[in-house]
């Protein structure tokens, strides 16, 4: 059986560009439409990528997108500057130390390790936000987004299935 060379990625072809479309994607979905009193979910797509990049290859340069990522957040967003960027390193951080017990499994095994991460993250920008404000955000709110966040599993699933057979190359 002759083995296929994995093709060459460049770091700006795993990081920066769905970097760059999670932030398209956040702001697009700002947009102010309601529709019989509903706004449009606000899903966390940076969550994605704090997911997805620990299981493709864990590197230096995903914390530091993801910081810079979570601060844009938060700007954009309103929030205390560094609670978007905590929640994203903290599902990086809990899919690196986690990564070896959970690569290579099925997807069901890859979904419920995504739902932990998620959970955690939102649990820790809620408490963060409880403790500064002193007062609990709209439990209702945070679960929605949650569950937005969460619905997007299958774009986490696509891209490490993309990355899953190229040899990530630095600049």
């Amino acid at each position: 059986m002759i083995r296929k060379r994995p093709k060459p990625v460049q770091r700006p072809g795993w990081v920066v560009w769905p970097m760059l479309a999670s932030l398209v994607a956040t702001v697009v979905l700002m947009t102010p439409l309601r529709v019989e009193g509903l706004r449009l979910p606000e899903p966390v797509f940076p969550m994605v990528l704090a997911f997805a990049w620990a299981v493709i290859r864990p590197s230096v340069i995903g914390p530091f997108a993801l910081l810079a990522t979570g601060l844009f957040l938060d700007l954009l967003w309103g929030a205390p500057l560094g609670l978007w960027a905590l929640a994203l390193l903290l599902a990086y951080g809990g899919a690196v130390v986690s990564r070896g017990l959970v690569t290579g499994r099925g997807a069901l095994m890859l979904s419920m390790w995504y739902l932990g991460l998620t959970v955690i993250a939102f649990t820790a920008a809620y408490l963060t936000t409880m403790l500064r404000a002193h007062v609990a955000p709209d439990l209702g709110s945070v679960l929605w987004q949650l569950l937005a966040t969460l619905a997007l599993f299958p774009l986490a699933q696509r891209m490490i299935a993309f990355f899953e057979d190229t040899e990530i190359r630095s600049w």
